[in-house]
């Protein structure tokens, strides 16, 4: 089986989007202008995306799906 897809409920809380910035060690500052629409109350919303990346990992053979991913990310690696 192979799942193409998957989707999330996204963090709308204001302060709970401060209180992550600042764990992984970033200054809430340089997010002032993304901040500022959850600071008046932010719906609840959801997302979803399209995994390329699995899709070539099936198609390749890869064992690892960073091996497909041009900038593959993890909790220690935020930026190319």
């Amino acid at each position: 089986d192979l799942e193409i897809s998957s989707g999330a409920t996204r963090v709308h809380q204001h302060d709970l989007l401060v209180e992550r910035i600042k764990k992984q060690g970033l200054n809430p500052d340089s997010f002032q202008h993304y901040l500022a629409a959850f600071k008046y109350g932010m719906p609840p919303h959801a997302g979803w995306g399209l995994g390329a990346e699995r899709f070539t990992m099936c198609i390749t053979g890869m064992k690892n799906i960073r091996e497909t991913v041009l900038f593959p990310r993890d909790r220690r690696r935020l930026a190319p």
